[in-house]
């Protein structure tokens, strides 16, 4: 079966993403798919702000965190929120080789985000002995920052499939659908992590 569906500027439709009745449904299931993340996350955050207390005599949120390095890893997963729109607008005006430019410096950044919050748990770790199974508190916080942190690589890697798979072929009505979903889910990663700064970090350090 061809998936070819090339476009070109006089057959562009105005949402190549959902032009077709498989991207409408790619669209759609990945709605449901958000909404069960969304509980979960809800979970985990509803069970760390029960057990943020709970330190067991180890170290507290407000002897550990450290606001710069949480800064930076802030304004990096939100810059690469802001090429990924970029992407998707270059995507609509059928520009495939700029949309690949700022997936790329999407990826590069979410990386740059994944890199800072591995340094950040081995900094944790080696310095003040804080691990997951320290208390109750390190638990909560290992498992929602790390189940985030899960999340961006999964993404990391969904885009370079993305990337290395249609490489070559060019913007279609087969993989529009699946750059556009891409992009909302990042956005979704993203959104979680205001939360996890606010609630975690922020909340942490000033209690």
């Amino acid at each position: 079966m061809s998936h070819d569906h090339s476009l070109n500027p006089e057959t562009m439709p105005n949402e190549p993403e959902k032009a077709t009745l498989e991207g409408k449904n790619k669209f759609t299931g990945l709605w449901f798919f958000l909404g069960g993340e969304t509980v979960l996350f809800a979970t985990l955050f509803g069970t760390y702000l029960a057990l943020r207390n709970s330190t067991a005599g180890g170290p507290s949120s407000e002897e550990i965190f450290g606001l710069e390095l949480v800064f930076i890893m802030t304004i990096l997963l939100l810059t690469s929120s802001l090429t990924s729109v970029y992407a998707m607008y270059h995507m609509k005006n059928n520009n495939y080789k700029k949309m690949q430019l700022w997936l790329i410096i999407t990826g590069l950044l979410g990386l740059g985000f994944l890199s800072c919050e591995i340094y950040e748990f081995v900094h944790y770790i080696t310095h003040y002995e804080f691990t997951f199974r320290s208390s109750a508190f390190g638990s909560a916080f290992y498992t929602l920052v790390g189940f985030h942190g899960g999340h961006v690589l999964f993404g990391l890697s969904w885009l370079a499939a993305l990337l290395i798979r249609n490489g070559k072929r060019g913007l279609n009505l087969y993989n529009a659908p699946k750059f556009y979903v891409f992009s909302l889910y990042w956005h979704f990663i993203d959104v979680v992590w205001v939360f996890i700064f606010t609630v975690v970090y922020l909340m942490g350090k000033v209690g």
